[in-house]
């Protein structure tokens, strides 16, 4: 099996946990948490900023000494846009389940702002769709770089069953501003009907990467460089949690040569 490829883990709690130790890079970390009703997921930042989304389900959210009550709510990632808190440096968080909670933990390195914590509700993230015929997919942006955070990038993206995604291929590994920026990512996938399939390709130009990995619900894609397409098979519908980060908070992609041709039909 892939390295890339962090497999979907049965039970509660925390259920996977991708660290800048463990993956061999130096800004990106990811948890998911799985809770029933009444348990608590809870953590200190220390020196990493906190993107809480909440995936599905709903819970009672504490973060940085403050109450921001009940967040949350749809029961699919497919239906309706998401409830997220953020969460700076130096601060706890805890999150207690009112249903059952599937809680992503998104974690990049604080850079001392001094931001707040705050509640990124579903009035405040905006949707686009991107691509064209078969192409075709659609964006939330949780936390773009237009909105305040240190380090972290986070969006979700649904592909139809059919449709490509991340496509046509791209990268962002080099930093190299304004033509492209370094950004770790990760991919965290769920499928509609749960028991589908998609594919991600992970592959650098030279073939020093070139990883094909079949993903299934729950599963987590890890993209330490190189270019990064998903396909969604016929009558399952994709949907994945981007995270990215890197020493600039900015997202400047370069896309495969080869492939650039499909920009323009």
């Amino acid at each position: 099996m892939s390295k890339l490829l962090v497999k979907r883990k049965a039970g509660d709690g925390l259920v996977a946990k991708i660290t800048p130790e463990g993956a061999g890079w130096g800004y990106v970390g990811f948890e998911l948490h799985r809770l029933k009703p009444g348990q608590t997921a809870s953590a200190p930042t220390g020196s990493q900023e906190a993107c809480l989304v909440f995936v599905t389900g709903k819970g009672e959210a504490v973060a940085d000494g403050e109450d921001f009550g009940v967040l949350g709510g749809r029961m699919s990632p497919f239906e309706g846009k998401p409830w997220s808190l953020y969460v700076p440096q130096d601060s706890q968080w805890s999150v207690t389940a009112e249903t059952d909670l599937e809680l992503a933990v998104c974690l990049a390195p604080g850079l001392g702002k001094g931001l707040p914590a705050r509640v990124i509700g579903p009035d405040d993230v905006k949707q686009e769709v991107r691509g064209k015929g078969t192409n075709t997919r659609y964006v939330t942006n949780i936390l773009p770089e237009g909105e305040p955070a240190d380090s972290l990038l986070v969006v979700e993206v649904i592909t139809p069953g059919g449709h490509t995604s991340s496509y046509p291929p791209h990268k962002h590994d080099q930093d190299n501003l304004p033509a492209e920026s370094y950004l770790e990512e990760t991919y965290y996938h769920r499928l509609n009907p749960p028991q589908g399939f998609g594919f991600q390709r992970v592959y650098t130009d030279d073939r020093s990467v070139d990883e094909t990995m079949a993903v299934e619900d729950g599963d987590i894609v890890m993209v330490p460089r190189g270019y990064h397409p998903c396909a969604a098979c016929h009558g399952y519908d994709l949907y994945y949690l981007n995270v990215m980060a890197g020493p600039k908070r900015t997202w400047k992609f370069h896309n495969a040569p080869e492939h650039e041709w499909l920009m323009k039909t």
